[in-house]
């Protein structure tokens, strides 16, 4: 049974902007601290933001800041990941992630996640 489901990916030039979206069941989403990761070939996971279950928190890792931003719908159990000014080297698989036990402490840290989506691919081309 599929939990999370990301969409939103595609091909898009540099400098442009793309928004994903991960849609979750409610009971994950109401229960869990959620989180955007990704990964290009040949390298780690690598986080990105998440934010708390409440949405009170937000966390991004710091090459991120100021070009992506986490948000929650929470009559839609879904979370967003808005990229702007994208780079070729931000081409890579994106997955959404929910955990239940998520502190401020390891929220950067992927096997402390529950639930992981299939990805969806962003491709920036130059």
């Amino acid at each position: 049974q599929v939990q999370l489901v990301e969409s939103g990916g595609g091909l898009v030039q540099a400098g442009g902007s793309l928004r994903l979206s991960c849609a979750a069941s409610g009971r994950i989403f109401s229960s869990s601290a959620m989180g955007w990761f990704r990964q290009a070939p040949g390298k780690e996971r690598e986080f990105l933001t998440a934010v708390s279950r409440s949405g009170r928190f937000t966390y991004y890792a710091d090459s991120m800041k100021g070009r992506f931003t986490i948000s929650k719908d929470n009559t839609k159990n879904t979370v967003y990941l808005q990229m702007n000014s994208l780079r070729p080297e931000d081409t890579a698989i994106y997955y959404c992630a929910a955990g239940s036990a998520i502190t401020s402490h390891d929220y950067n840290v992927p096997r402390t996640y529950d639930y992981w989506g299939r990805g969806t691919q962003v491709t920036v081309s130059s």
